[in-house]
């Protein structure tokens, strides 16, 4: 796959901590990717030149605005969508249906029950405006998801690829956050006191908001599962945890540990897990990865395997492993585009893609 001669013209909707770092990747001289358009929903933002909200010291000429109407007309290759969560399913639906009926194809990370559309728990209200607005465009729409998905799914199908029997396949995330900026406190608990339900620990809502992944392996392998579960724990902090969010008190929750299992033939074959800690010695008798930070893969069978995976930022600035992986989030949303573009119109998923090399990130 060599590099194109004339680069991808993309859009950006969502410059908060993805799709800015993203932003300024595709500013960094990329010879596969040009950014003609910003998208943003915070009022404060537009006007902004997409280097300032990059976070770089360069004038791109590319100011953000929040028209739909105005990015549509600038006819990209892409829209990369960056917005928020399924909680604004509304938004992003009409956001990303702009695109797709003008025949746009949408490269996203916001809409994480989409990994897998077919999946039981999406509701007709999300599923049909996209397949309509693909239908109506000739477009095509992927999603990857945003924990990252690539870790619940492509890791484990690829290394299921390596075997001839599969007992079981755990992919779990084993993340520190103190010095993650993200959603967590309503959503996970992380900060509340025990006593608060958290939006995930609800089962209907964990399955939608990240099991998605689960039925997609499922189908994958060729089974259709009985059943999906959910687990949820907390550990409550003894002592004053210190984020960079805030402190975190004690007699708070200050580690979370939840799994969701696809259940087949009365067992548990696909277990997704996270265990996501505020501070390495938080919640001690649970899961931790061979080094801070990672993301492990672990099948029983024939052979079994064990990966892990850490992101890292390397170059002096400091930032988090968690930064890191949002970052490998939304470079493969942008690095799907070239072959998101060669796919015919509709959903797709992971399933549906061929390798992804990273075309032009060797230069």
């Amino acid at each position: 796959m060599s590099i194109p001669a004339q680069r991808k013209r993309v859009v950006v909707w969502g410059t908060g901590v993805v799709g800015s770092m993203v932003v300024a990747e595709i500013l960094d001289d990329h010879p596969v990717f040009e950014l003609v358009g910003v998208g943003v929903s915070n009022p404060a933002k537009v006007g902004k030149d997409a280097g300032e909200l990059a976070g770089l010291d360069v004038t791109t000429g590319v100011l953000a605005t929040d028209s739909v109407e105005e990015l549509v007309a600038l006819r990209p290759d892409a829209l990369v969508h960056y917005g928020p969560t399924a909680q604004f399913a509304d938004e992003n639906i009409r956001v990303m249906s702009a695109f797709l009926r003008a025949g746009i194809d949408v490269c996203s990370t916001a809409m994480t029950p989409w990994v897998w559309p077919t999946m039981t728990q999406n509701p007709a209200a999300w599923i049909d405006p996209i397949t309509e607005a693909c239908a109506a465009g000739g477009a095509s729409c992927f999603t990857t998801g945003v924990d990252p998905g690539f870790a619940n799914d492509l890791f484990p199908m690829t290394l299921m690829g390596l075997c001839g029997r599969v007992e079981s396949v755990r992919a779990s995330e084993l993340v520190d956050y103190t010095d993650y900026e993200g959603d967590y406190e309503d959503e996970m608990g992380i900060g509340r006191p025990p006593e608060f339900t958290p939006l995930l620990e609800i089962p209907d809502l964990l399955v939608m908001a990240w099991g998605a992944t689960v039925p997609m392996m499922a189908a994958a392998v060729g089974i259709e599962l009985d059943d999906i579960t959910t687990t949820w724990e907390k550990w409550v902090t003894p002592e004053d945890r210190t984020t960079v969010k805030g402190v975190v008190e004690a007699g708070n929750v200050a580690a979370i540990r939840f799994t969701i299992n696809g259940v087949y033939r009365g067992r548990e074959v696909i277990v997704l897990e996270h265990v996501n800690r505020i501070g390495l010695d938080a919640a001690p008798d649970w899961p931790t990865g061979s080094a801070d930070d990672v993301y492990r893969v672990e099948i029983v069978g024939s052979p079994s395997i064990t990966q892990e995976t850490a992101f890292r930022i390397t170059d002096g600035s400091g930032r988090a492993p968690a930064v890191a992986g949002c970052l490998a989030t939304g470079l493969r949303a942008l690095n799907a585009v070239p072959a998101v573009n060669d796919l015919p119109a509709g959903w797709v998923t992971a399933l549906d893609l061929p390798l992804v090399p990273g075309v032009g990130t060797i230069r």
